[in-house]
């Protein structure tokens, strides 16, 4: 799993940060985000929130985004809230990033369906192009990360990377689609495997076949 803690909070971490503000858009659509909840209950815009200013800081560094302190610390004061119960959300969900990521954000699956379906392989072609666990690669580029279920079982092994997820990896298939984002390109993204478009079974089904082409009934038939 991921080692969850706090990027130290420094001077020079306030320098770069402490004045943190929304951009103009991103300002219309916080204030969008907190008018959906009803009066009295707009400190439940935080998450939300969270993951805006995390895209923004993002965009501000060519990254994924993370949330240094000071961020959290705007968040909480445009809810009113106490910061250590935003430092309390930012924690405990592993979409927010605690620490500086870079440009792309590889999170392996390691849990038991993906192991059983390769991830071992997946995490060494990570390491084999230079990423290590825990950290972001001295070009900025890359930050691997191992994960818990992201809940694509049916189509492990599988890596999130940024807003996508992709699936049916091998490691030659996973070079693939790093290739293609280092090169600044979009790769497919979820399954990569050839004839397969979701989590259907290649070569179509074996079990309700009726079921394909209409809502058929098999009461009858049991």
């Amino acid at each position: 799993m991921a080692d969850r803690h706090l990027e130290p909070d420094t001077p020079e971490l306030r320098a770069r940060w402490g004045a943190f503000a929304w951009s103009k858009d991103n300002a219309k659509q916080a204030k969008a985000i907190v008018a959906r909840y009803p009066a009295g209950r707009q400190r439940s815009a935080v998450m939300p929130l969270l993951d805006l200013a995390q895209r923004q800081v993002g965009a501000e560094t060519q990254t994924q985004g993370w949330l240094p302190i000071p961020v959290m610390e705007f968040v909480a004061a445009q809810l009113d809230m106490p910061v250590i119960r935003v430092v309390e959300v930012a924690s405990f969900y592993t979409m927010y990033n605690l620490v500086p990521v870079g440009r792309f954000h590889v999170q392996v699956c390691g849990t038991t369906p993906c192991m059983l379906r390769g991830s071992d392989d997946i995490m060494a072609a990570c390491k084999k192009r230079g990423m290590a666990k825990g950290h972001t690669s001295a070009d900025g580029m890359w930050t691997l990360t191992e994960v818990e279920c992201m809940g694509n079982c049916a189509s492990a092994p599988m890596v999130q990377i940024n807003d996508d997820n992709y699936e049916d990896l091998t490691a030659d298939r996973l070079d693939t689609v790093l290739d293609a984002l280092a090169s600044g390109k979009s790769p497919k993204a979820g399954t990569q495997e050839p004839g397969r478009h979701t989590v259907e079974p290649l070569g179509g089904p074996s079990t309700l076949k009726e079921m394909v082409k209409a809502n058929h009934d098999y009461r009858g038939d049991w």
